[in-house]
């Protein structure tokens, strides 16, 4: 049914992640598809312009960060029950909705699985992230709540 799942992890929310664990699991059984879990991580600019961080005390740089995230990510996969020969581990740097619409074009996905957290009426009862993929994709989505 589904040949290839892309799976966006927020590293901040691990609770979103447990509970995509047994939906992933259970499609994963199906077909062998290949998971592919993605990170997105906001440029470090992003941090100095909103006054998050103050220039004299500067954060590690975009490629550390991907670096960290990618061995966090990495970590986080082993909570699913996945060959590791399926599984396929990316950070990106931007805008998670565009980093996410644009690996899932990229690697041709036949679903998108994504959590989603803290809904509220302006964004249509899903999260923001989610509530965008949805509005965007050109493939099937799975929100997990």
């Amino acid at each position: 049914m589904y040949k290839t799942i892309l799976v966006p992890i927020d590293l901040a929310e691990i609770e979103l992640t447990q509970k995509v664990v047994p939906h992933i699991n259970s499609l994963s059984k199906m077909d062998d598809p290949h998971i592919h879990f993605l990170a997105v991580l906001y440029p470090m600019l992003a941090y100095y312009e909103f006054g998050l961080s103050q220039p004299d005390r500067l954060l590690p740089s975009d490629d550390e960060r991907v670096q960290i995230a990618l061995a966090e990510l990495k970590k986080v996969t082993k909570l699913f029950d996945i060959p590791e020969d399926r599984i396929h581990c990316s950070v990106e740097i931007g805008a998670p909705r565009d980093r996410i619409l644009n690996l899932a074009e990229e690697i041709s996905a036949d679903l998108l699985v994504v959590g989603s957290r803290r809904p509220n009426i302006t964004t249509y009862l899903l999260g923001t992230t989610a509530s965008s993929v949805v509005r965007y994709a050109r493939t099937s989505v799975l929100v997990v709540r």
